[in-house]
């Protein structure tokens, strides 16, 4: 089979945005991302994070034995020609059905009426054309962009024939799309059979009509070119629409796991370790390493120590921690909260800093990280819906495979950056937990919750994070605001990780706001200083001030979560709300009531004014 170079992502979108069963809609053509069992894993390097790996496994099973980061060209100026131009991620035509832009022609493209004309050197030039065209030789042809897909994962190429025809036909004739009117709205969009005459607008594929005019969903997978059973109804979808899929990711900070900084670079790059059988091998092996600018730091050590790790660890012998599966957010609590944090490790390098005065009473710490490691990883997506989040990572609902069979490794990439830890002091955190005021609303956020999850058929009694969440969540939203006008980042490139869990034995109250960037972007420096004392305390006093009052109001400030089923009360696009790249659950459980007075609420404020945070 031949084939082309037609388009460049980014590796990191392989995980947010392209990976296996999406759709990449380049200029000219539209191709569908195979599945990873058809990508070429000598050309994917492995990459270390244990307690990632851990993870998941615990979803997808223990046969995965590795995290991959994607294939990618390391020069731009090879030969596009070569076999490392060719480098890359499998893909296929997709939709199948193509559209001559000239006579207007619909058909498949196995029929063989379209021919692909590949540009190596230009393969953003890449373009079918209609090879018979009666309007002109080899006239454009591109994708047709009506889809159909289901909440089962399914994706399939429009029922042209179904559709005009009213259901199955014995009719095969050449079918044409025409526009009819001035506008292109979907009223206007029609098909059209060149036998029998039958014709059909477009409108009749949406909504209510969709559910008498298309047929039961097929099952397919077109990047696995395979097919399920599903009973499913189909739904029409646009091509480059959002909701053609949606990722299922999981990620961790990269932390020190071992006591000492050899044992931790050896953990790291354990792959490389592993099968080593003497002291010279290891030299031969850190030699490779530093060539290729893998594993920062092991060019420090003596082979001869370095091989005395990897004995011990060979034999069983070191005294490595026992990798929780389920704890991502734990060890990277302890580490932050560590009254000695990693201060040299070359992902993780820390500074403790003082509290600002005005908030010592509620805050009782703050951690500067100079530079932080993000490992993430793809374990499979969703379309039509997005995944629901939930705190059991077990929990997940069902995903569509990335794969056939089980996988043996998942794509994944890590990104660097910086950041700033924020620990709230938790005795004042409990305090205010068991204020009247602040049960009340809880009661309405968890009816809000509730009714939610009810309203999408998922067990009600799962999935709330408490209030100590939504109090540190909606603080780490007004705080990004803030940063982003001051850091010199844009808003989308800042995320917060939540640390809450009202538990004896580790309570958790915290939020870490941080930048992260597959490239040098990430570490500028910007948000370490703004974490200074002296930054940090006018940054949070105006954040509070500006949240104590938004333009909604007074209909932001009395939205009643309880009532319409939503999972947020007093928050909105105006006030509270950012980019739902920075959210970790998508601008849900927000409420500004929980960190100052607002018109409706005046009792449940952690930074009341009486205590001196926000006054």
């Amino acid at each position: 089979m031949t084939s082309y170079v037609v388009g460049q992502v980014r590796p990191s979108q392989l995980l947010w945005t392209y990976g296996p069963g999406a759709l990449i809609d380049l200029p000219n053509i539209s191709v569908v991302t195979m599945g990873v069992d058809r990508w070429d894993t000598d050309r994917c390097p492995p990459l270390e994070e244990a307690r990632l790996l851990a993870a998941v496994r615990k979803i997808l099973g223990p046969q995965v034995d590795r995290l991959r980061v994607a294939p990618f060209i390391r020069d731009d100026a090879v030969d596009p020609m070569s076999a490392e131009g060719k480098i890359g991620v499998p893909v296929r035509p997709f939709p199948r059905w193509l559209r001559c832009v000239k006579c207007g022609l619909l058909a498949d493209f196995d029929s063989g009426l379209f021919t692909i004309k590949a540009n190596p050197y230009r393969p953003e030039q890449s373009h079918f054309v209609h090879s018979n065209c009666e309007k002109g030789k080899n006239a454009d042809a591109v994708p047709a962009r009506f889809l159909v897909a289901c909440r089962n994962g399914h994706l399939d190429d429009f029922p042209w024939h179904w559709f005009v025809h009213s259901g199955p036909s014995n009719c095969r004739g050449t079918l044409r799309f025409f526009e009819r009117g001035a506008s292109l709205q979907t009223e206007n969009l029609w098909v059209k059979c060149d036998t029998c005459n039958a014709a059909r607008s477009l409108v009749h594929a949406f909504g209510q009509p969709a559910k008498n005019n298309l047929p039961a969903c097929r099952g397919r997978h077109p990047h696995l070119n395979s097919y399920d059973a599903c009973n499913d109804e189909p739904r029409t979808i646009l091509l480059g629409a959002t909701n053609g899929w949606f990722p299922v990711n999981i990620s961790v900070l990269a932390i020190p796991l071992e006591k000492d900084q050899l044992g931790q670079l050896v953990l790291d790059g354990w792959t490389y370790f592993s099968d080593a059988e003497s002291a010279d091998e290891i030299k031969t092996i850190v030699k490779t390493l530093i060539k290729g600018g893998n594993l920062p730091g092991i060019d420090k050590y003596d082979p001869v120590d370095i091989w005395g790790v990897v004995q011990a660890r060979q034999n069983g012998k070191d005294d490595s921690p026992v990798i929780n599966e389920n704890d991502i957010k734990a060890p990277e609590w302890k580490a932050l909260i560590s009254s000695s944090p990693p201060t040299e490790w070359p992902h993780f390098l820390s500074k403790a800093t003082s509290v600002p005065n005005g908030y010592a009473h509620l805050l009782s710490g703050v951690l500067l990280l100079e530079r932080l490691r993000e490992v993430n990883a793809l374990i499979g997506y969703t379309r039509v819906e997005a995944p629901e989040e939930s705190s059991d990572l077990d929990k997940r609902p069902p995903m569509a495979a990335l794969c056939h069979g089980k996988p043996e490794w998942v794509p994944a990439n890590e990104v660097h950056g910086e950041g700033i830890f924020i620990r709230f002091n938790e005795a004042a955190v409990a305090a205010w937990e068991q204020l009247d005021a602040v049960k009340e609303r809880n009661r309405a956020l968890e009816a809000g919750h509730r009714g939610w999850r009810t309203a999408r058929e998922l067990n009600a009694d799962e999935g709330y994070p408490g209030i100590r969440y939504v109090m540190l969540h909606t603080f780490a939203h007004l705080l990004l605001r803030e940063l982003a006008l001051e850091c010199g980042y844009n808003a989308a490139s800042l995320r917060e990780r939540i640390y809450a869990k009202s538990d004896t034995e580790l309570p958790m109250s915290g939020v870490l706001l941080y930048t992260a960037a597959a490239d040098s972007d990430g570490t500028w420096g910007g948000l370490v200083e703004l974490g200074k004392p002296e930054n940090l305390e006018w940054l949070i006093e105006q954040s509070l001030n500006r949240a104590a009052v938004c333009s909604s109001d007074p209909l932001c400030s009395k939205h009643n979560p309880g009532a319409d089923r939503s999972l947020h009360a007093a928050a909105c696009h105006s006030c509270t709300f950012g980019a739902e790249t920075s959210c970790e659950c998508g601008n849900r459980y927000l409420d500004r009531a929980l960190l100052v007075h607002t018109f409706e609420t005046t009792g449940a404020a952690f930074f009341a004014p009486s205590g001196g945070g926000n006054g």
